[in-house]
């Protein structure tokens, strides 16, 4: 018995490493994200330029998952496509997404109004 519970504890050990070993790589990858390139210049112009540069992409990923749903739904509905697992798919990932977005909505509404009751 104290041989197969060595294998499984040498083997439950490479399995902890090679997962430490993606966590690292992970965060190297998210580091590199985070860090601006030297050659990008800085953004001029307003502060909020970030944020509303990173909401008009968030928008126009869920308007384009929406999209893709929708074709794939009009598509089946053609019988151009068959695998209605794909088409429900799409489905569900526009509607996630769509759910996402009205929680951000729903929060940052929230804090606007918390925002506008303080007193000065």
């Amino acid at each position: 018995m104290s041989g197969i519970n060595g294998i499984g504890a040498a083997g439950g050990i490479q399995q902890i490493m090679a997962m430490r070993q993606q966590i690292i790589d992970r965060s190297q990858l998210l580091q590199q994200i985070r860090t601006p390139d030297a050659g990008v210049p800085a953004e001029q112009g307003t502060p909020a330029g970030g944020f509303t540069e990173a909401l008009k992409s968030a928008l126009d990923s869920v308007n384009a998952s929406q999209t893709r749903a929708a074709s794939a739904t009009d598509a089946y509905e053609k019988g151009e496509t068959v695998d209605v697992a794909k088409v429900m798919l799409a489905r569900q990932e526009a509607g996630v997404a769509f759910e996402a977005t009205l929680q951000v909505r729903n929060k940052l509404l929230t804090a606007y109004q918390d925002i506008m009751r303080m007193g000065v």
